[in-house]
């Protein structure tokens, strides 16, 4: 049998996955030690890992690199690829919301609404849904600082405890939908590797929590 390879993103995403991964009897706590290699296999060579950043799983994932990915539900909606989705994972939890000073969404509908993202499809698909006018910022980082120096009015971004908020003196202003960790799939891997991926897919599921 081939190995299955699993695309994953460094940090609290994957070391959710080793652990869930661990519970369904696969040895992969080795890949969380650190090292510069960014290929690296489970105990028992049958599973092979990629890691990647958070927004380039879904596309190892299209393109057949990766059989399995695992990322955000925030990641996969932003970069619509062409993939399974098959498990929510009920790990990485959080919020996607539009946030900013209390004022923020008090504009003109004249105006134009400035607002900062990383999440730059999502938010352009929002609004165009709510047909409100607005100029889009891409931003990778401390999104939040947007609405505190007046580059945007407001953010839109992925809220876990509100801490980062609260403290720049920001709110939330509109939760916009839940966030979590989904398992997704190759579709042709799905057809090829069936006898593996199948019941892979069905272990994962019995031991989520």
């Amino acid at each position: 049998m081939s190995e299955i390879t699993i695309a994953l993103s460094k940090g609290r995403l994957a070391e959710n996955a080793v652990e869930l991964f661990e519970k369904c009897g696969i040895k992969c706590k080795n890949i969380l030690q650190p090292t510069r290699k960014l290929v690296l296999f489970d105990d028992d060579k049958r599973y092979r890992f990629i890691f990647v950043k958070p927004s380039d799983v879904p596309t190892y994932v299209e393109h057949g690199v990766a059989d399995i990915g695992v990322c955000g539900s925030d990641t996969l909606n932003e970069e619509d690829k062409n993939i399974y989705e098959m498990l929510d994972l009920k790990f990485g939890a959080c919020r996607l919301c539009l946030a900013g000073k209390e004022n923020g969404l008090n504009k003109p509908v004249s105006k134009t609404l400035i607002v900062a993202t990383k999440y730059i499809n999502t938010a352009k698909k929002l609004f165009q849904e709510r047909e409100i006018n607005v100029e889009l910022i891409k931003l990778n980082g401390s999104v939040e600082l947007g609405p505190i120096v007046g580059l945007s009015d407001i953010i839109l971004d992925i809220v876990e405890s509100g801490k980062t908020l609260k403290e720049n003196n920001l709110h939330i202003l509109e939760e916009i939908c839940p966030v979590s960790a989904r398992l997704v799939v190759n579709k042709v891997s799905l057809k090829t590797k069936a006898e593996q991926i199948k019941p892979f897919v069905k272990l994962v599921a019995e031991n989520i929590q």
